[in-house]
C-alpha cells in the first residue's frame, strides 16, 4: 500500500509466453469463498450470505482483508461505497500486490476529506519495489452515497484503471524502451481502511476527527476474470483463445481513449509526469513515451 507525500493507443509487446484459455475465477461469488479477513480484531465483517463486506476504523485500529488467490494477469472489479461525512485523515485502499521489498503493486486508494469536500482518487504503480508513479483525480460523483465499480485490467500489454467502466488511467507496457512493467510476480487483492492522517488530507494538515468514529467503508460484487497462480503454475494455459479471454489483449479503443482524455482534462489533479520539481534530474522515461 503506497504512502505518498503528495497532496493533491496500445502497444503490442513481444512476449515469450502468451497466456490464453482463461479460467473464470469469480463473479457473483461470496466473500467467504474468495477472501480472508486478515486484521482488525472484529472490525471487518462479512454480512448476509457473504455478499457484503464492511471495514471499520476507530482510534484503536483499522481493518483489512485479502484474496485467497494470487493472480498473474486479470480483469478485477469491486464495488465500493466509501466513508461518508467527515472522512478526513482516512484512507480506503483497494489494490493488487506481491509480497516482499521488491514487490509489484497496482493501487487504488481513496483519500478522505472534510464534509462537503471531494474525495481524492489516488493511483500508483510499483515495479520491483519502486513506485513514484502517482496520478490523482477527483470523481464526478459522490462515492459515499451509492456503490460504484472500480476495476483494474492487467494484461501483458497494459494496465487500465476504470471507474464505472470509464478509464481514468492507462499504463502501457514499455519494457522494450527500458520501462519496468509488472508481469512476472503474482499478486493478491488487498483492501483496507486505515488512519492515514499523516498524509491523506491536505498533506497531513487535516487530522482525523475521532468523534466521528467508527468510520465504515463497504464492499460488494467482487468479480474476476483472471489467471490464478498456484505453486508456480497458472490456471491459464497456452493454446487457442477462448470466448472469455478477450481481456488478455484488450487496450483502449477510440471511445475509451476519448473518455480517458475527458477524465484527464476535467478531473486529474496531479500527474507525476508533470512534476518537474519532484524529478530535477529529469522525468521518468515513460513520461516522454506515453
Amino acid at each position: 500500500m503506497s504512502r505518498s507525500s503528495i497532496t493533491s493507443g496500445t502497444r503490442m509487446l513481444p512476449v515469450s509466453l502468451v497466456l490464453l484459455s482463461l479460467v473464470i475465477v469469480a463473479y457473483g461469488s461470496s466473500f467467504h469463498q474468495d477472501f480472508d479477513i486478515t486484521w482488525g480484531d472484529g472490525r471487518a465483517k462479512i454480512l448476509g450470505d457473504g455478499e457484503l463486506l464492511t471495514l471499520s476504523l476507530d482510534k484503536v485500529s483499522g481493518s483489512g482483508f485479502q484474496s485467497k488467490n494470487e493472480y498473474l494477469f486479470g480483469e478485477i472489479s469491486m464495488q465500493l461505497k466509501l466513508v461518508p461525512g467527515n472522512s478526513a485523515g482516512t484512507a480506503t485502499a483497494y489494490y493488487l500486490s506481491s509480497p516482499g521489498p521488491a514487490h509489484d503493486e497496482i493501487d487504488f486508494e481513496f483519500l478522505g476529506n472534510l464534509s462537503g469536500d471531494p474525495y481524492i482518487l489516488h493511483t500508483n504503480l510499483f515495479t520491483q519495489g519502486k513506485g513514484d508513479r502517482e496520478q490523482q483525480f477527483y470523481l464526478w460523483f459522490d462515492p459515499t452515497v451509492e456503490f460504484h465499480t472500480y476495476s483494474i485490467l492487467w494484461n501483458p500489454i497494459n494496465i487500465i484503471f476504470s471507474v464505472d467502466g470509464t478509464p481514468v488511467r492507462a499504463f502501457e507496457n514499455m519494457e522494450s524502451s527500458g520501462v519496468p512493467f509488472p508481469n512476472s510476480q503474482a499478486m493478491r487483492i488487498y483492501c483496507s481502511l486505515w488512519d492515514a492522517d499523516d498524509w491523506a488530507t491536505r498533506g497531513g494538515l487535516v487530522k482525523t476527527d475521532w468523534t466521528q468514529a467508527p468510520f465504515i467503508a463497504s464492499f460488494r460484487s467482487f468479480g474476476a476474470n483472471a489467471c490464478v497462480w498456484s505453486s508456480g503454475t497458472s490456471s491459464c494455459s497456452t493454446g487457442s483463445a477462448s470466448s472469455n479471454d478477450s481481456w488478455m489483449s484488450q487496450g483502449l479503443d477510440t471511445t475509451s481513449q476519448d473518455r480517458l482524455t475527458w477524465v484527464r482534462n476535467n478531473y486529474m489533479i496531479y500527474d507525476y509526469c508533470k512534476d518537474t520539481k519532484r524529478f530535477p534530474q529529469g522525468l521518468p522515461i515513460e513520461c516522454s513515451l506515453a
